[in-house]
C-alpha cells in the first residue's frame, strides 16, 4: 500500500532523550543515570520525574558551569572527583550510566573516552556505560533507545532459544505478559532492560526479538547484530495490537492458532468490552497527531480502527519502515503522513483542518489549549502502563478525557 508521507524539517518543538531517565531509572534499582550537563538538564529531570533531589533517587547531574564551557577548566578530572564521591555515598550502585547532553556535546566531551577511564579506576565495584540523552538531533524517547544500545556489548553470547522483550514496560503490565507466554507455551522469556542492570540476559542465534516500543530501532539492529532474530508486528497497543503481538510471537515459536485462540480470546473479549464506553466518546471525532514520541502511528492505528476516531494527519519524528511497517499497513490508504518536524507549517495545518484532539508535547499543548483546541500530551503515554488487552480501555479513557473536560467546559 503507498501511503502520503509528507517529509519536512525545520524548528522542532521536543523533549530530549534525558526524559527517558525518568522511565529507566525506576526499572533498574541497582542503575544510576549521572547526566553530564547545566543547571538546565538537571531542573528538567527533576520536574519530570516529580522527585525532589533531596530524597536521593537514582540519578543526578554533574553540572558543567561557566568555565567548563568556556574550556578553562578540565571537566574530566571534575567528572573522575563527582563520581568517585557518588560511588563512595552510594555504595549500592552496579550501574553507572554517563548520560551526555547539549552542553557535553557541544564542548566535545568525549563520554566513551570517561567510560572507559572510570572503569579501570572502579574495576570490580561499577560497570560504568555511556550513551547521549542530548535533543540536538533526537526525540525524547530515543534516550531509551539509546541506553538499551549501550547494554547490548555487555550481554552474554547464547545460542539458547528464547524470546527477548526489548523495551521498558510497567512491572505489573510485564508480569501479565510473562503469564500470558508462559500459558502459550513461550519459554524462556527474557527482558532488556531487566529489573537488575547486572542481570543482563544473554542474546544469540538462538534468540527471538519482540519490541514492545517503536522506537527502538538502534537497539534492534544491535542485537540483530549478536545473532537475534527480529519478530515483526504491530505494537502491543489496543486490543488488535497487541492480539497480533502475541499471535506473531506464537508464529515464530511453532505455537497453534487454536491454542493462541483459546488463550488470548477472553483477554480480546474483556478488552474490548471495557473499550466500549470510551469508544462513544472518541467515535467520529477527528484525531492530528504531531510528531514527538515516535508513537504515533500505533497510537493512530488504535484510535482509528478500535475507536472509530476519524485521523487527519498522523505526524512522526523519523519513521522507520523496518520497525513500523505492520503499523503502516493498518492505517487507512488516504490517510496524511508527516516525517520530521517543521513547527510553524504544521501549526498552521492544524488550525486549518480544525480537528477535534490535537496529541502533541506539552510545549505545544498549552498555546493550542488557548486558541480553543483540544489536545492530549503524547509524553504521557510513556508514563502509563498502557500495553496489552487489559489496558485497552485505559488507553482509549487517556484520549477521551480531555474531549469530556473539554465537553464538560461552559464558556460566557
Amino acid at each position: 500500500m503507498q501511503l502520503q508521507l509528507l517529509k519536512e524539517s525545520g524548528q522542532r518543538e521536543v523533549f530530549c532523550g534525558l526524559t527517558s531517565i525518568v522511565w529507566l531509572h525506576r526499572r533498574m534499582p541497582d542503575a544510576f543515570f549521572l547526566v553530564v550537563g547545566s543547571r538546565t538538564c538537571a531542573h528538567l529531570i527533576q520536574s519530570a520525574a516529580g522527585v525532589m533531589i533531596f530524597a536521593e533517587p537514582r540519578f543526578g547531574t554533574a553540572i558543567l558551569g561557566e568555565r567548563d564551557l568556556a574550556g578553562l577548566a578540565d571537566a574530566n578530572e571534575e567528572l573522575d572527583r563527582v563520581v568517585a564521591d557518588l560511588l563512595q555515598r552510594r555504595p549500592e550502585i552496579r550501574t553507572l550510566f554517563l548520560v551526555g547532553s547539549c552542553p557535553s556535546e557541544v564542548i566535545k566531551l568525549d563520554l566513551s573516552k570517561a567510560a572507559e577511564r572510570l572503569n579501570q579506576q572502579h574495576r570490580g565495584r561499577v560497570q560504568v556505560v555511556n550513551y547521549s540523552g542530548s535533543g540536538i538531533e533526537t526525540t525524547f524517547t530515543q534516550g531509551e533507545d539509546q541506553a538499551l544500545t549501550a547494554l547490548v556489548p555487555l550481554m552474554p553470547q547464547s545460542t539458547t532459544p528464547q524470546l527477548l522483550l526489548v523495551g521498558t514496560l510497567a512491572d505489573g503490565v510485564e508480569e501479565r505478559f510473562l503469564t500470558l507466554f508462559e500459558r502459550l507455551g513461550i519459554g524462556p522469556v527474557a527482558s532488556l532492560p531487566p529489573r537488575r542492570s547486572t542481570e543482563l540476559p544473554a542474546v544469540g542465534p538462538g534468540t527471538k526479538l519482540l519490541l514492545t516500543q517503536p522506537f527502538l530501532g538502534q537497539t534492534a539492529r544491535a542485537l540483530q547484530a549478536k545473532g537475534a532474530e527480529l519478530i515483526s508486528s504491530p505494537y502491543p497497543l489496543g486490543v488488535e495490537g497487541s492480539e497480533l503481538w502475541f499471535r506473531a510471537a506464537a508464529r515464530a515459536f511453532g505455537i497453534s492458532d487454536e491454542h493462541t485462540t483459546s488463550v488470548l480470546e477472553p483477554l480480546v473479549t474483556r478488552g474490548r468490552a471495557a473499550l466500549e464506553p470510551h469508544r462513544k466518546a472518541l467515535e467520529g471525532k477527528r484525531l492530528f497527531l504531531l510528531p514527538d514520541s515516535q508513537m504515533e502511528l500505533a497510537l493512530g492505528r488504535f484510535l482509528q480502527r478500535e475507536c472509530g476516531m476519524e485521523l487527519v494527519e498522523v505526524g512522526t519524528p523519523y519513521l522507520d519502515r523496518a520497525l513500523q511497517q505492520q503499523e503502516l499497513d493498518l492505517l487507512p490508504a488516504d490517510v496524511q503522513l508527516s516525517e520530521g518536524q517543521n513547527v510553524e507549517e504544521q501549526l498552521q495545518r492544524v488550525r486549518q483542518s480544525h480537528p477535534d484532539l490535537v496529541v502533541c508535547g506539552m510545549g505545544l499543548a498549552n498555546p493550542l489549549e488557548a486558541e480553543g483546541i483540544t489536545t492530549k500530551w503524547s509524553i504521557e503515554l510513556v508514563f502509563s502502563p498502557i500495553h496489552g488487552c487489559d489496558q485497552a480501555g485505559d488507553l482509549a479513557e487517556l484520549f477521551a478525557r480531555p474531549l469530556r473536560r473539554r465537553g464538560a467546559l461552559t464558556f460566557a
